[in-house]
């Protein structure tokens, strides 16, 4: 298919996704779009389960799509750009210890939690699959979207430091879940039968020490440009060249691009904002940049949905390990984020329910889907490619529709300041 025709087909749906929404659904756009997107989603595979011709097209041009170059080269520092300029820097600061135990303990908790549970679940289904690859669909389904959660959580009024709570760890998790998955996927690409505990551990501090560095240094680089122009369209071009080159150039030297790109908006839209940008200037660029994350979920949506549509029959084959692995994943993320937060809770005051609600805003969305689409062929990416689909599925039908009346129910009733004494 000719890029241009991709291209415009992408955005019209985009435009009745998000007219659609705004007169009928009426959630946050960014929740509002990707449901309209996942549905379109649906309809393709459905489809192409009972029309042979359908499949064959999708067929056609899942195949035609280097999924890892798609995603590692080209949306995957878009997204997460666009993901971290939502956050505040200052607010993020009060909330540090949290943010950090529940983006480096939290993930790494959560991946060998699902890790381990797909690796013993698979065989009841009659499949096996090598540890490493349980490890990577444990990498992958761990990170959460903090933009959808963020316009939710917003709507329901939570307090100020419970929204920087919530939204911080999902933007952390992302960078840190990415560097996972990488470390995992070059484990399992170099034949490692079972991960070596030190040698993961060097590369992720090596990973993501430099990426800290690097996203610095460009971050503080942009900054001063962006303070010299009076331009908005220079302005969004100087973000965009950070979004990928910057992206790019860290891979390079072989740091985290992840980390290094949420990092840079970070920057950009803390300081970036208070300082360098006049309000309508912030307001059209960040009006861009969520335009532009409404356009790759319905991209990547579209694309698992036409690779799925193109796996015909293996997708049935593997509806029922991948509706299984929904509650080990809510499982993993409960105790994933209520072990960490048990042990801060005589340090630090947190809000109550936080436990149940971080569980239920653990949204998985574009991420986890490029992650997945990402992986080599073979292997257990069919299943993982399918079980990830079905998760995020029941993130946007489900977890994404309830998560702001059940916000309202478990914080409506919280004192204003809580105790440490509070559970989860």
């Amino acid at each position: 298919m000719p890029v241009f025709t991709l291209v415009s087909a992408v955005i019209a749906v985009v435009a009745l996704s998000g007219y659609a929404n705004h007169r009928l659904v009426r959630l946050p756009e960014s929740i509002g779009i990707t449901l309209v997107a996942l549905l379109i989603s649906v309809v393709i595979v459905g489809v192409g389960q009972f029309v042979p011709q359908v499949a064959a097209w999708a067929h056609q041009v899942a195949h035609g799509v280097d999924f890892p170059s798609l995603v590692f080269h080209g949306l995957l520092g878009l997204l997460l750009f666009a993901g971290s300029l939502h956050v505040d820097v200052m607010g993020l600061s009060r909330a540090r210890w949290v943010v950090v135990a529940l983006a480096t303990a939290g993930v790494a908790l959560s991946t060998v939690l699902i890790g381990w549970g797909f690796f013993y679940l698979c065989p009841l289904f009659g499949i096996r699959l090598p540890l490493l690859e349980c490890l990577l669909f444990g990498a992958l389904i761990s990170p959460t979207d903090p933009i959808a959660v963020l316009g939710l959580l917003s709507k329901a009024r939570v307090t100020p430091s419970l929204l920087t709570q919530i939204t911080g760890e999902a933007l952390f998790n992302d960078g840190t879940g990415v560097v996972v998955f990488v470390v995992l996927l070059g484990l399992a690409g170099a034949g490692a039968g079972r991960p070596d505990t030190l040698h993961i551990a060097a590369l992720f501090a090596r990973q993501v020490l430099g990426g800290l560095g690097f996203g610095l240094a460009v971050g503080l680089a942009g900054i001063l440009m962006l303070r010299t122009v009076d331009s908005p369209a220079v302005e969004i071009l100087i973000t965009l060249a950070m979004a990928t080159a910057g992206y790019k150039a860290a891979d390079v030297l072989a740091v985290s691009a992840p980390i290094a790109t949420v990092v840079m908006g970070l920057m950009v839209g803390s300081h970036g904002r208070r300082h360098s940008m006049p309000a309508p200037m912030r307001e059209r660029l960040f009006v861009f940049w969520e335009l532009t994350d409404d356009l790759l979920n319905l991209l990547l949506f579209a694309l698992v949905g036409l690779q799925l549509t193109a796996l015909a029959g293996t997708v049935r084959e593997y509806l029922l390990p991948a509706a299984a692995a929904l509650p080990l994943v809510l499982l993993a993320r409960y105790v994933s984020v209520g072990v960490p937060i048990s042990l801060l809770r005589p340090f630090q005051r947190l809000e109550p329910h936080l436990v149940k609600l971080m569980t239920w805003a653990g949204l998985r969305g574009a991420l986890s889907i490029a992650l997945a689409l990402s992986l080599p062929p073979g292997g257990g990416r069919e299943l993982i490619v399918t079980a990830t689909y079905l998760i995020a599925l029941f993130s946007i039908l489900v977890q994404a529709t309830t998560l702001e009346p059940l916000a309202r129910r478990w914080t409506g009733s919280v004192a204003t300041e809580p105790s440490a004494a509070d559970g989860p």
